[in-house]
């Protein structure tokens, strides 16, 4: 068994960072949590602009991704602080969070009495939770438990030339040991959907894959809006990208060659070992967020164009196949794949590369989004505010 050195968490996931998170669940908290998290370094907090004036399917989504993102095995312990009347339940999510295992802690700041003192409690919570955090050392675990969502955004036509297809390889070496690879954007498979529905395991799988294609194109539809314009979006057609069908096809390219197990919706668990779908927007933010709160460890982003965007609980590979890309970004670019396009790096090469890296970072290695300090987070929403 190939072991790589990480976390244990009680309910048998495997971290490969041992993050506090700090939640709010409503826009209302979003400045207590970013003060708290700037007075205790090593903690990180996810500032949104919901959890208020929702009903239904969008207050539901809200919750899911909150809690999956506090459930994700990348987090060691988790610190909710709400306003105290909003349509999150605090309390709900923290148990929504203990099935883990982990620590949870939460109140509010109308109970508390007005932000300073709120700031003041939740400081001294979140030294106490990072400090018990910090006892707990690494050890070996199974390599076969990472889950590793992939992402492509800034594309151009170097992306589905070289970078994408790359990861693919990469994606293949994870599954061959036994891993899990996401790959989501269902915006992005549109035109290709007959391609990957071919790969589906199942006849279930299979319409599934159409049946989310189609309620999101009937969604469009009933907008009495229009793909072209968004995507491909500009900086894709100044990169060399001419029809949504072109960019799907390289897209798609990226999570290798496995069959698909299944389809699964924006935010939903991940299952163990194997290649799935997230139906998830193509925004970069919202998707990479939905994968983290299904409980992906890493995700790997290729970009032609280049983008310094990364998460709040995962790293984010970034990886171009342009080499102008990664002179000009290369305070932002992790792998550098564009020898492809001049025949001196195979595509076996290009994706060994990218798996090492997935490997090292594994073990503790920081992307330089993390270096940098990027942790965005965005939930995808459904319908309007109230």
């Amino acid at each position: 068994m190939t072991t790589i050195m990480g976390y244990e968490r009680a309910n048998g996931d495997i971290g490969i960072r041992n993050h506090l998170l700090i939640i709010p669940t409503v826009i209302c908290s979003n400045q207590v949590c970013s003060r708290i998290m700037q007075n205790v370094p090593g903690a990180v907090a996810i500032p949104h602009q919901h959890g208020c004036s929702q009903i239904g399917a969008d207050k539901d989504r809200t919750f899911e991704v909150l809690a999956g993102t506090g459930k994700n095995p990348n987090v060691g312990a988790v610190l909710i602080i709400s306003l105290g009347c909003e349509v999150v339940d605090p309390e709900a999510l923290a148990e929504a969070i203990k099935v883990t295992g982990k620590p949870v802690e939460f109140f509010d700041i109308q109970s508390v009495g007005g932000s300073v003192k709120a700031i003041q409690h939740g400081t001294e919570l979140a030294r106490g939770m990072l400090a018990e955090l910090e006892k707990q050392p690494k050890v070996p675990v199974p390599l076969s438990k990472l889950k590793v969502g992939v992402k492509c955004g800034g594309s151009d036509a170097t992306s589905g030339l070289a970078s994408n297809p790359a990861l693919g390889a990469a994606a293949d070496s994870l599954i061959a040991e036994g891993g899990t690879i996401v790959i989501g954007e269902t915006t992005e498979i549109i035109g290709a959907e007959h391609v990957l529905a071919e790969r589906c395991a199942t006849t279930e799988t299979k319409e599934q894959l159409y049946h989310i294609v189609d309620r999101f194109e009937k969604e469009v539809e009933r907008m009495g809006a229009d793909m072209r314009g968004g995507n491909p979006s500009p900086g894709n057609i100044a990169g060399g990208l001419s029809t949504i069908e072109e960019k799907s096809l390289g897209c798609i390219s990226k999570c290798g060659t496995a069959p698909i197990r299944g389809v699964i919706e924006y935010a939903e668990h991940l299952p163990e070992g194997g290649l799935y779908f997230m139906d998830s927007p193509g925004n970069d933010i919202e998707c990479v967020s939905g994968m983290a709160a299904g409980g992906a460890h890493i995700v790997c982003f290729t970009t032609g164009r280049g983008t310094p965007t990364g998460s709040a609980v995962i790293p984010v590979i970034k990886i171009t196949g342009n080499k102008r890309t990664f002179d000009l970004m290369e305070d932002n670019m992790d792998v550098d794949v564009s020898e492809m396009l001049d025949g001196t790096l195979g595509l076996g090469q290009a994706g060994d590369r990218i798996w090492q890296e997935i490997r090292e970072v594994a073990e503790g290695k920081l992307t330089k989004a993390e270096v940098l300090g990027h942790q965005e987070f965005s939930i995808n929403r459904i319908g309007p505010s109230l």
